[in-house]
């Protein structure tokens, strides 16, 4: 029995060898496509929930303290943008936390938060939040209320290690 020469396939085997090639890289390359754009809209249904929740606290404590006019009713915190851009999911996760904390504020009269101020700016003066295990360091920088509304500046940092 003969067999036939192995030379006659070889057009057919780099044909073969190319295909799988390029099956493989249109993989990775949808793959990659697929994950962007999944982190995208993981990211802004995040924003999303952080958003909602933070606007069904403001809406129950304006219903709470809708007649008394001299009270803290609203917090709202911005954090300073820095030169190398945060990660936006960090910043809206530690707004997200200091919102928590300084709630205490909430239905405090307006003409008191001297005394409440201190405390704050002494309890979170270079505080630690650790976001998806990276840590961040922040210092109140300005502190503002007017009609109700506690306006908070902060800078936030990541935390230099060695």
């Amino acid at each position: 029995m003969r067999v036939p020469p192995f030379e006659r396939f070889r057009p057919f085997m780099q044909l073969a060898a190319v295909f799988a090639v390029g099956m493989i890289v249109g993989s990775v390359i949808y793959n990659s496509l697929f994950h962007a754009s999944y982190n995208h809209l993981w990211t802004e249904n995040r924003d999303l929930q952080l958003r909602l929740a933070q606007s069904e606290e403001d809406l129950k404590t304006l219903k709470k303290y809708n007649k008394r006019q001299t009270v803290i009713k609203e917090i709202k915190i911005r954090i300073e943008d820095q030169d190398p851009p945060l990660n936006e999911l960090a910043v809206k996760e530690v707004t997200q936390k200091l919102q928590k904390e300084l709630s205490v504020l909430r239905g405090r009269s307006m003409f008191e938060i001297d005394s409440d101020s201190k405390m704050a700016r002494t309890l979170l003066d270079r505080k630690l939040y650790e976001v998806r295990e990276k840590k961040y360091v922040i210092q109140i920088r300005t502190m503002l209320v007017s009609e109700g509304v506690l306006q908070i500046w902060l800078d936030m940092r990541p935390e230099k290690t060695g």
